[in-house]
């Protein structure tokens, strides 16, 4: 099977995810800067998620892109991945809404937590599908990014009922430190065609 549905479907589902964050935050009824005021938890909750899916969605169009073939197991693999984003929504509304509370902060967590394990599982079926020559199994080498941030999202879930705020800067830092871009997909397909 090519890869073409499977990334067109992800991005179309991604795209929406966004659209329904950004539907999230609501007009104020006035027509002065204090009106805004209400909505500064909403926003801050959608940037960080909007800076969480764009992160997912760099690093999926970078990955499909060295797929050759899309088996089965690649497909629900996705699936997953893409169900637990979808809800990234849902607990950006709740989190937003409620100021930045333990158990909306915490949700958030488990739902970035599983969305790093469902990426991890989709990587590790692309690899064992592609050979261990594959492009992404040489860019990914020892992959300390994706074995850190699931570790930091669980510390940010237990550190929700002692300091929501501990947790919202551990998300923060995830989001940063995935921010600065990852080039070993590029350098291995420019080492590839310079051989």
């Amino acid at each position: 099977m090519r890869k073409g549905r499977l990334e067109a479907f992800s991005d179309g589902v991604l795209a929406i995810i966004i659209t329904i964050m950004v539907l999230e935050i609501k007009v104020p009824h006035g027509n002065d800067f204090n009106a805004l005021k209400p909505l500064i938890p909403v926003t801050v909750s959608y940037i960080l998620s909007f800076i969480y899916v764009a992160i997912y969605w760099n690093n999926h169009h970078h990955m499909l892109y060295t797929v050759k073939q899309v088996t089965g197991d690649i497909l629900w693999a996705n699936l997953h991945l893409l169900f637990w984003l979808s809800l990234i929504p849902f607990v950006t509304g709740w989190m937003g809404e409620n100021h930045f509370a333990a158990a909306p902060m915490a949700l958030y967590g488990v739902v970035l937590f599983m969305a790093s394990i469902a990426y991890w599982v989709l990587q590790n079926r692309i690899i064992k599908n592609n050979g261990p020559d594959f492009i992404l199994t040489k860019a990914i080498g020892k992959d300390i990014k994706g074995k850190i941030s699931p570790v930091l999202y669980f510390t940010a879930i237990c550190s929700t009922y002692f300091n929501p705020w501990v947790a919202g800067s551990i998300y923060v830092l995830v989001a940063f430190m995935w921010l600065i871009p990852d080039k070993r997909i590029e350098v291995i397909l420019q080492h590839e065609a310079e051989a």
